[in-house]
C-alpha cells in the first residue's frame, strides 16, 4: 500500500476489523452501483471514499434539475449529462485512485448476466420492481451478494440477500417480494415524493452494508428486512425466511 493511501484511509484502519488487510480488501473488491440516483449518489460517494478499488455504474437516465433535490452526485452544471458521466466526474474529484466503469444503458435479461458477473458485490439503488426482480435473479445465479435498498416519502427499506449460499437457508429478494405490487400500492417517488436526506440515510446505510460484506464484520443483514421510518425516528429489522415456493430460489425453480 502507497503511503498516500495510508494517510488517505488512515481512520478508517485504525477499526477494529480493518487495518491494512482490511482496507486491501476494500482495494481489491469490485462494485456494481444500479442506479446514480437518490441512493446511489451517497452510496457511490462513500464507496469511492473508503477505497473501493473498481465500483461500476449502470444508469440509463440523464441529469434533470428536479433530480438535483437528492441526488447530491451531480451538480447544476450537469443538467443534461449522462448520470453516470456526472458521477464518475465526482468520484474521480473525490479520489481519483480508484477505477470506475460506466455503463450508459439500462439493466436488461439480454446484458444483466454479462455486467454483473465481472463484480463481487451488487448494490441495487434502482426504482422499479422489474428491475429489481431481475438483479436478484441474476446475483442468485451468478452467487454474488445483493444488498438492496428502497425509499419512498419519508420511509426506507434495506436487507441484503445471500440465498445462494444455501448452507446458512437466507432468503431472496422474491421470498419477500414474490410478484409486483398490485397497481396503485407502490407508486414512485415521482408520484408519492421523497424527502432528499432520507435517500442521503438510505444510501449512506447500504454503502455500510457494502462494506461490512466485503470486509466480514459485525452482523450481516442477511435474513431480515430493516425498515427506517424518519417521521417517528425510528427503524426496526424484521426476520425474514426463505420461502420453498419462491420462484427463483425455491426447490422447484433454483434460479430464472
Amino acid at each position: 500500500m502507497k503511503h498516500d493511501q495510508e494517510v488517505r484511509y488512515s481512520r478508517q484502519m485504525i477499526l477494529p476489523g480493518v487495518g491494512k488487510a482490511g482496507q486491501e480488501k476494500l482495494l481489491n473488491a469490485k462494485v456494481l452501483v444500479i442506479g446514480a440516483g437518490g441512493l446511489g449518489s451517497p452510496l457511490l460517494l462513500y464507496l469511492a471514499a473508503a477505497g473501493i478499488g473498481t465500483i461500476g455504474i449502470i444508469d440509463d437516465d440523464r441529469v434533470e434539475l428536479h433530480n438535483l433535490q437528492r441526488q447530491i452526485i451531480h451538480e447544476t452544471a450537469s443538467v443534461g449529462d449522462a448520470k453516470v458521466d456526472s458521477a464518475r466526474e465526482s468520484l474521480i474529484d473525490l479520489n481519483p485512485e480508484i477505477k470506475i466503469h460506466c455503463h450508459q444503458k439500462r439493466l436488461t435479461e439480454s446484458n444483466a448476466y454479462d455486467i454483473i458477473k465481472e463484480y463481487d458485490i451488487v448494490a441495487d439503488g434502482s426504482d422499479n420492481f422489474m428491475t429489481r426482480f431481475l438483479v436478484n435473479d441474476k446475483c442468485y445465479k451468478l452467487k454474488k451478494t445483493l444488498v438492496s435498498a428502497a425509499i419512498l416519502r419519508f420511509e426506507g427499506q434495506l436487507s441484503t440477500f445471500r440465498a445462494h449460499e444455501v448452507e446458512e437457508n437466507l432468503p431472496c429478494y422474491r421470498c419477500i417480494y414474490p410478484d409486483v405490487p398490485p397497481e396503485g400500492t407502490a407508486p414512485r417517488c415521482s408520484e408519492a415524493g421523497i424527502l432528499g436526506s432520507v435517500a442521503g440515510v438510505m444510501g449512506c446505510w447500504q454503502a455500510t452494508e457494502v462494506l461490512k460484506e466485503i470486509l466480514g464484520v459485525g452482523k450481516s443483514l442477511a435474513g431480515s428486512l430493516l425498515v427506517f421510518d424518519a417521521l417517528s425516528a425510528a427503524s426496526r429489522t424484521i426476520a425474514v425466511s426463505p420461502d420453498p415456493e419462491c420462484q427463483c430460489c425455491g426447490v422447484d425453480h433454483k434460479a430464472i
